[in-house]
């Protein structure tokens, strides 16, 4: 009996294979942490409503990145504060989805502030669970929006301050006064009626979107008892003590009696009358056609973060600009932390460039397994994959393509500096495709690299690359 009241609701992994650790079946979360709580009550509600397979959730940078190791749900990892921009077009994109917005405090209300404002203001028929913790938990306890006067924090070590630091931002307040908003609410994680309170909020504001009816926020007073170093079974009192008399619970908007459902689709507009609308003639304003032919090379280029990846591709990007090239640079980090994975895409071209966005590439340049592992699929027949053996343990599959394996790292360690492997993969680069000079890419360093010390080496490490390959 205790087995099937004690469950896993059914939208949850089996096997939380995307978390890092040796146990599979356990969470990552701090002793005492709220998001698991907040979690389990998302996950019930999913499963009741029956919406698990047409939901969407948005992660960004935080503690709620880790949404996407539990929940088997669609996922999309944003920028940080960036979520309700990204929930905003994933659900005028697909209107029949359910698109949770899952933030912290640090990324709702600091640098996501402005977007969470102009979403909920627009009346965006997203639902947004806002975890308010009054610290950042995942990057070191720095002061938050919403810190309470005189909490101490690694960036208020004396303690806020309103003469210094300001008041702290009460987000369901403020919310609660734009007119679209249809339900917020502010809950607390401490005792068990407030945790059923917590439940039912959870609850309304999905049905919000389920219905069609409008935007909807529930603020969740949550502890964190490492970053604010209390004991795990005090914080809860923590919240009752010092985050509830300054952000007292309840609702403080709730128009979901009033509010009538909204017809999402949006009308089918064919070519020839979005010409007309925008006052084009048919036939102007078309878009060129891609002789592909006169590509130089679309570039993918993945690594460790540290490596120097991004460092390569601006190289590579101002080589081409000074060979009276179009070029495109757009970089991608990993979200979860320092040191996780890099990578960056470069097209170099006698055309212009409609999108920087490499998904298929011509060249790749890995200096990880990971990096090989990923996007060797992503290669063009006939492309290129170059990539270093010293990191390497294993070879391309792919038979249908050019493989250069070249000990980047241990050959750059022969020249006094094991971190010039992104150089002379560079070189490399040259040395297979003649597609830029070493003049260029010279000049290129001056223009990159600020610090000339590093230029004779970079210099060695790059014309080696050339001779490698």
């Amino acid at each position: 009996m205790a087995k099937d009241i004690i469950k896993k609701p059914g939208s949850f992994y089996d096997k939380y294979v995307r978390a890092t650790g040796s146990d599979p079946h356990s969470t990552h979360y701090c002793p005492g942490c709220g998001h698991g709580i907040l979690h389990k009550m998302i996950g019930e509600a999913l499963e009741d409503f029956n919406i698990t397979d047409r939901t969407i959730f948005m992660s960004p940078v935080g503690c709620s990145v880790f949404a996407y190791y539990y929940f088997k749900t669609g996922n999309i990892q944003c920028a940080h504060g960036r979520a309700p921009a990204a929930a905003t077009g994933i659900k005028r994109a697909l209107p029949d989805s359910i698109v949770i917005s899952y933030q912290g405090d640090g990324d709702l209300a600091a640098i996501g502030g402005n977007n969470i404002i102009q979403a909920a203001n627009r009346g965006e028929h997203i639902t947004v669970f806002f975890v308010n913790n009054a610290i950042y938990g995942m990057t070191g306890g720095q002061m938050a929006p919403t810190t309470l006067i005189g909490q101490k924090t690694t960036t208020s070590p004396m303690g806020r301050t309103v003469a210094n630091e300001g008041f702290p931002i009460k987000v369901a307040e403020l919310i609660s006064t734009l007119e679209a908003p249809i339900y917020v609410e502010r809950v607390a994680l401490t005792d068990v009626k407030n945790i059923n309170k917590a439940r039912k909020a959870v609850r309304k504001a999905l049905q919000v979107q389920i219905d069609n009816k409008g935007f909807s926020l529930v603020e969740v007073l949550s502890s964190c008892p490492t970053q604010w170093k209390v004991p795990a079974s005090q914080s809860k009192e923590w919240i009752e003590k010092y985050m509830i008399p300054y952000f007292p619970l309840g609702v403080y908007k709730d128009k979901t009696d009033t509010a009538e459902p909204k017809n999402l689709k949006k009308p089918k507009v064919a070519h020839k009358d979005v010409l007309k609308i925008l006052g084009i003639e048919e036939g102007e304003g078309e878009a060129i056609p891609v002789n592909k032919e006169k590509y130089t090379h679309r570039l993918k280029i993945s690594g460790f973060g540290g490596q120097g990846i991004l460092l390569l591709g601006e190289m590579l990007a101002e080589s081409g600009m000074i060979s009276d090239k179009e070029v495109t640079w757009l970089p991608s980090y990993g979200p979860e932390m320092r040191g996780g994975t890099a990578n960056c895409h470069v097209i170099i071209s006698d055309q212009k460039i409609s999108t920087p966005v490499v998904d298929v590439s011509d060249i790749l340049i890995a200096l990880n397994k990971p990096s090989l592992v990923k996007f060797e699929s992503d290669v063009v027949e006939n492309g290129l994959i170059l990539y270093d053996t010293s990191m390497i343990d294993i070879k391309p599959t792919r038979t249908d393509v050019r493989a250069i394996g070249i000990p980047f790292t241990e050959e750059s360690d022969k020249l006094g500096n094991a971190r010039k492997a992104n150089m002379m993969a560079l070189g490399a680069y040259i040395g297979a495709t003649g597609a830029l000079t070493v003049e260029s890419v010279l000049k290129a360093q001056q223009i990159i690299v600020k610090r000339k010390q590093f230029w004779a080496l970079n210099e060695k490490a790059i014309k080696r690359g050339i001779e490698l390959a």
